[in-house]
């Protein structure tokens, strides 16, 4: 017999990995339309608090921290590369310092090297670095919390093998910063104490064994679950698909430069961009009747799914409101220096952004993977 579940209490499951990669997406979206630097750290912020409430203690969530180095890193190269290669048209009214001036051909015009470098100009690439940065930590927010392996299985079956590279990919870092972990307290138990280069050969060596030793057992995995087994697809079906896809591609890139290019047509963007979409769609559904596969406890998609989707999309509603009722609180200007404001509807959406974090379900305690995880 078992226990009854307390009143009001959620049990632990894993939410689904595409309602986090679609609230991952739509806080980059968001931040992308915005030069707020305010409404940048608070996206920080509500992207730290939810994966620390919704992550798991497995190797591929641990991995957040390291987007976060990542992105003061890219802050960093960001104002470095505004101090050295800066532009001459920048307003310079408070100069912070010189950097000796290099001079440069005619023909480079627009570009120079050296000169005085502004605090306008200092904010300014913070400020552009921070989104950039803003958006890595999205991307790092959706690996920690949605399981790459389980996201895999939801993919259409033209794009599977593509699908398990960029998943072996994706695992591999969280994978080799556990086996440096386990080594080293391995090391600590039978009471290696050098460090530093001399520690380095004791290391390493274990490390790339543990990552061989991985390899070998996920391709065993994979193999006796019948990965690489291909469907009954003929080659007209196969170069269809191929030119389907090739179109598809064509179209996106067509129609994405065509709203990008305003001297271009009006309707040349969406509709070519719409076409691309069907091709590609077509392609996909035609390429998937090569891969046949099953799926051992399929995750669901409930109302916890539905409810971390629309905070997303919530988010990024309020604050296109926003840019069109209150344009210069969403992108201010630092020409002339002031302070920028903190517009209420862009920060009312990444208030409802961070009920991701309560609306998710619980994570219950690590449990070893279903028998179809490792394929």
């Amino acid at each position: 017999m078992t226990a009854a579940r307390p009143a009001g209490r959620r049990l632990p499951r894993p939410l689904h990995p595409v309602a986090w990669w679609l609230w991952a997406a739509c806080l980059a979206f968001t931040v992308s339309r915005t030069s707020n630097p305010l409404l940048m750290l608070l996206t920080l912020g509500v992207l730290g608090f939810v994966v620390s409430a919704r992550r798991t203690d497995a190797s591929w969530a641990r991995g957040f921290r390291y987007y976060l180095w990542f992105a003061l890193t890219v802050i960093a190269i960001r104002v470095l590369f505004r101090a050295v290669f800066g532009s001459g048209t920048v307003p310079a009214e408070h100069v912070l310092f010189s950097v000796p001036r290099i001079p440069l051909p005619g023909w480079y015009s627009g570009v120079r090297l050296g000169g005085p470098v502004s605090l306008e100009a200092v904010l300014s690439a913070s400020v552009d670095g921070l989104r950039l940065a803003c958006i890595l930590c999205c991307v790092g927010a959706a690996n920690s919390l949605a399981n790459p392996k389980r996201a895999l299985r939801v993919l259409p079956g033209a794009l599977y093998e593509l699908g398990v590279a960029v998943t072996v990919s994706i695992s591999v870092a969280p994978q080799l910063i556990e086996s440096v972990q386990r080594v080293r307290r391995a090391r600590r138990l039978r009471g290696g104490r050098h460090t530093g280069l001399r520690a380095l050969r004791g290391i390493a060596v274990p490390v790339l064994e543990d990552a061989l030793d991985r390899s070998l057992r996920l391709a065993a995995a994979m193999d006796s679950r019948g990965y690489g087994r291909t469907g009954s697809a003929s080659r007209t079906s196969r170069r269809l698909t191929a030119a389907l896809l090739l179109a598809g591609l064509v179209g996106l890139a067509a129609g994405c430069y065509g709203l990008l290019d305003s001297t271009l047509p009006a309707g040349f963007g969406l509709p070519v961009l719409a076409a691309g979409g069907l091709l590609c769609a077509a392609g996909l559904a035609a390429g998937s009747r090569r891969v046949h596969r099953t799926n051992y406890r399929p995750d669901p998609w409930r109302a916890p799914e539905w409810l971390v989707t629309g905070c997303g999309l919530a988010c990024l509603a309020l604050l296109l409101v926003g840019a069109v009722l209150r344009p210069a609180a969403v992108v201010p200007t630092f020409y002339p220096l002031s302070w920028p404001p903190l517009p209420v509807l862009p920060l009312l959406g990444l208030l409802v952004a961070a009920l991701a974090g309560i609306a998710a379900p619980p994570v219950g305690a690590a449990r070893p993977a279903p028998l179809g995880a490792a394929a």
